[in-house]
């Protein structure tokens, strides 16, 4: 997994005005905790542009007035209109404790229920996953090569060592579900098939009438 680097200013107050002054100035209050004590500093907003305005999911490197700390984010506040951020949340990493991180579905391969005219229909974006920070992937991968119109993969199917997905497990995660097309391409099929029988039922029934005579 990779890791951002981000280096913030201790706060001298904690408060809501000193947090307004810092949002007034384009800095983020935050707050580091899980460790021995928590930390609290700002940020310049424009850096979280790596860490939170992406998909992919990161460990940030924290420098905090020369102090080090390793650290996931947990949660990060957006204001409900302007929508920038007002508070984050950092977890300080400890070594051999699990932490709790929400890592990006990626599916694999091609289904062939699309290439019949299923549509695939992604369900979550991202897992629920626990486990210590070593163990954490990237991505949790899907392979849909196999995955025919009406099929899908749940939680419980996928299986990552080190891992345990937080997520219901009768949760469908991806799957294929029929199109109206695909409706309209197997509409004829089924007509066929359907009228067979019927048609093979007068032969049949001609064809008994001789042995019947004898």
């Amino acid at each position: 997994m990779k890791s951002v680097s981000i280096s913030g200013s201790p706060r001298a107050n904690v408060g809501k005005t000193d947090a307004t002054a810092l949002r007034n100035a384009k800095r983020v209050p935050c707050v580091l905790y899980g460790g021995k004590e928590q930390v609290h500093f700002s940020v310049l907003e424009a850096d979280f542009k790596d860490l939170i305005y992406t998909p992919k999911v990161n460990t940030v490197d924290l420098d905090v007035d020369g102090k080090k700390f390793k650290a996931i984010l947990q949660e990060a506040q957006f204001h409900t209109v302007k929508d920038h951020l007002l508070h984050v949340d950092f977890l300080e990493i400890i070594a051999g404790k699990p932490v709790t991180m929400n890592i990006p579905v990626l599916t694999t391969g091609t289904s062939p229920g699309v290439r019949n005219g299923g549509k695939l229909i992604k369900k979550l974006k991202t897992l629920r996953a626990k486990g210590v920070v070593e163990k954490m992937p990237d991505s949790i991968d899907i392979a849909i090569d196999k995955l025919e119109i009406g099929q899908g993969v749940r939680v419980g199917d996928i299986k990552v060592d080190g891992l345990t997905f937080l997520n219901a497990e009768n949760i469908t995660v991806v799957s294929v579900a029929i199109t109206r097309a695909a409706v309209a391409e197997a509409a004829p099929a089924a007509a066929a098939a359907k009228a067979a029988p019927a048609k093979a039922a007068p032969a049949a029934a001609a064809a008994a009438k001789p042995a019947a005579k004898k």
